[in-house]
């Protein structure tokens, strides 16, 4: 008969990236030594709904802890960092669900800006532009105040994301096809991109779930804004406009117009068009001149076992 597993046995650390296009998880041992790490589908619960969210990350956890041979009460702390948990009632709802499937573990959850803010400034100041499924800026200044513009979802939101890039694609693509808009590559070559036969299936997948369509749109945009398509290069330069004056606003609110201050960008969005990434670069000058571009620490997922690690020990040497 195996041994009962015990508060005491319990020194493994997950730290969990999850947003609307995937999860991440990773594992460690104490040292903050990364074991093994997974990825799995999305897992923002306002996007994906709670039965989505709870089988991806119980998907990527349940991978990582099967590479160690090791069970779910050998985990000491846990930490996610997930899109949608800002609203309060998201987080408790996550933290049980960790503390269920957890027994040993203390749990943090927290939003997937912080994580990154940790990834790229640790405990330092700075803001992040965060550009994925999603779009925001989170900033903290050094004595701990925090500042956040954007985060509130695609449909009074996100501007900049891949959600709005592949909408605006889309909507672009029909009005050329339909003669009332200008002419552009995205009419032609979409419907395969997509793998819709024509344009009443992807309305059909639209309705039926956006959140699987229009990021998948994007890297085509940014590929044909690439090759000089027009069209394209007009989406992503009102783009890049949106998700510099995220930051502007952060800037401003912490008081730092007339300083310098150091700007981390994130997302999935980034690295995948020149034009993109050159358009975002000019717009950040023209709105937060003082701001300048470095480089991430670190990946989120691997703030989140830090943050993990931090958690446990502070909880486990209170009690």
């Amino acid at each position: 008969m195996p041994r009962k597993i015990t508060n005491n046995d319990a020194d493994h650390f997950l730290g969990i990236d999850g947003g609307g296009t995937k999860t991440e998880c990773l594992l460690s041992d104490a040292d903050g030594r990364i074991l093994a790490r997974a990825i799995s589908g999305p897992s923002n619960p306002l996007r994906t709904g709670y039965a989505r969210a709870w089988f991806s990350l119980s998907e990527a956890a349940d991978l990582v802890l099967a590479k160690q041979k090791l069970r779910a009460a050998q985990v000491r702390g846990v930490c996610a960092g997930l899109g949608g948990a800002g609203r309060s009632g998201v987080a408790r709802r996550v933290t049980t669900f960790f503390q269920r499937s957890y027994p040993n573990a203390q749990v943090r959850v927290t939003t997937d800006l912080e994580i990154a803010l940790e990834a790229a400034f640790g405990t330092g100041e700075g803001i992040i532009l965060l550009a994925g499924t999603g779009s925001a800026a989170f900033g903290r200044d050094s004595n701990g105040r925090t500042a956040r513009a954007g985060g509130r979802g695609p449909w009074i939101g996100d501007e900049g994301s891949a959600f709005d890039i592949g909408r605006r694609g889309i909507a672009s693509a029909i009005r050329a096809e339909e003669h009332r808009g200008a002419a552009t590559a995205l009419s032609k070559r979409l419907l395969k991109w997509l793998q819709c036969r024509d344009w009443e299936s992807l309305l059909e997948q639209i309705a039926k779930n956006p959140n699987e369509v229009f990021p998948k749109s994007f890297p085509l945009v940014a590929e044909l804004a690439d090759a000089g398509d027009a069209v394209a290069r007009d989406i992503l330069a009102g783009a890049a406009t949106a998700l510099a004056e995220l930051v502007a606003c952060v800037a401003n609110e912490l008081g730092w117009r007339d300083r310098n201050f150091s700007i981390a960008r994130i997302g999935g969005v980034n690295g995948r068009s020149k034009f993109f990434d050159d358009a975002i670069a000019a717009e950040l000058n023209r709105v937060a001149p003082r701001g300048h571009l470095t480089a991430m620490r670190a990946s989120p997922a691997e703030a989140a076992v830090q943050m993990a690690i931090r958690v446990g020990r502070t909880k486990g040497n209170a009690a």
